[in-house]
């Protein structure tokens, strides 16, 4: 029963060690030109990038194509620009080709939706200014709403769990907390499980993940399950919790969403978040240029691959009203706040009523 990240960890050891067994061997080598390199690169996504079929890309007529148009003059930046064209057809925002001189990058899985997040907003009109903050973490308790309000910007830190337990606990009379990761690209996997620790009673399903077993595109291992583990010595809620989310929500932030939302007493709200699921992969081509790309795919607990987004809970879609965040108002925050003070009365009701 291992986590993600240990899981993740293992292949990639795994991977250095086959790579240490085939350089034993005679491995093909490339030329440093224009057609050495663009080999290489097409050849290291052939052999490794994981969703191909997911994403129904012909990668053989991809590369046929922009062969084709190769010109041994090019100086390295129209080179560069050519060959990171080519990898944005792959669809996929974890697909970089790093140079000396600039990083590609594909931003359309993002860029062509509505923002949905306004950090100024949120600090002004609704924390005016005075919270707390700490590990990646900003929060308060919204005491005229009566909920808690998280925002945690980035995976790639996180505080520690006695942060996380003092956070809680300021918020232990509020009807329900909102964790808003909108505009969160990710980070390090090993902070969705310590925040997710924090939302679960025993040991829970987080997923699966599969691992590239050879060159052909369908060459993958069997899924391998991870579990996260309660933080049985900390502070737990198990009150309402409405995670929010966006399109700009992607990575490690994918992967925290797919886990909160098959609990209990989380539901998601916002718009589907940008996916990301694939574990990235490295390598280096005869230029001195490095290539990133998805390698390992991750799936949700229901066996779903999550690399294209997860949608909000029936329901809870909602975009922010661009005229009413003028007027300070953000229209996905207030859906969530309006959400968790229903169901709390809704609770007390019942309860006055028996």
């Amino acid at each position: 029963m291992k986590s993600l990240h240990s899981i993740i960890l293992s292949f990639f050891i795994a991977l250095s060690a086959l790579f240490g067994l085939v350089s034993c061997h005679e491995i093909e080598e490339w030329n440093n030109d224009v057609y050495g390199n663009f080999d290489a690169l097409w050849t290291v996504l052939d052999e490794h990038y994981c969703f191909f079929a997911d994403k129904d890309v012909d990668w053989d007529e991809v590369g046929i194509r922009y062969r084709a148009r190769l010109n041994p003059k090019w100086g390295q930046e129209e080179f560069f620009d050519h060959c990171a064209k080519m990898l944005c057809e792959l669809r996929d925002g974890h697909t970089n080709l790093l140079s000396w001189f600039d990083i590609s990058y594909y931003r359309n899985w993002w860029s062509d939706y509505p923002q949905n997040f306004n950090a100024r907003l949120i600090e002004e009109s609704y924390l005016k200014f005075d919270y707390r903050s700490g590990g990646g973490f900003m929060y308060k308790y919204l005491t005229d709403r009566n909920v808690g309000y998280i925002r945690y910007s980035s995976f790639a830190t996180c505080a520690s769990h006695s942060f996380i337990d003092q956070m809680l606990y300021s918020m232990k009379d509020a009807d329900g907390i909102v964790i808003d990761v909108r505009d969160n690209g990710g980070g390090d996997v090993s902070n969705v499980e310590k925040i997710v620790s924090h939302f679960i009673d025993e040991r829970t399903l987080g997923g699966y993940i599969a691992h590239k077993t050879g060159p052909g595109h369908n060459d993958f291992s069997e899924p391998y399950a991870y579990y996260y583990e309660p933080a049985t010595e900390h502070v737990r809620w198990f009150k309402p919790v409405i995670v929010l989310t966006n399109r700009s929500t992607f990575s490690a932030a994918n992967n925290f969403v797919s886990a909160m939302k098959s609990l209990p007493q989380v539901a998601i709200v916002g718009a589907t978040t940008g996916g990301g699921c694939g574990m990235p992969f490295s390598s280096e081509l005869p230029c001195g240029w490095s290539v990133r790309f998805s390698a390992s795919p991750v799936y949700d607990s229901a066996m779903q691959l999550t690399e294209a987004g997860i949608d909000p809970t029936p329901g809870g879609e909602v975009d922010m009203d661009v005229d009413k965040a003028v007027d300070g108002i953000d229209t996905i925050l207030e859906f969530a706040i309006k959400a968790l003070n229903r169901a709390a009365a809704e609770k007390r009701s019942v309860g006055e009523s028996l």
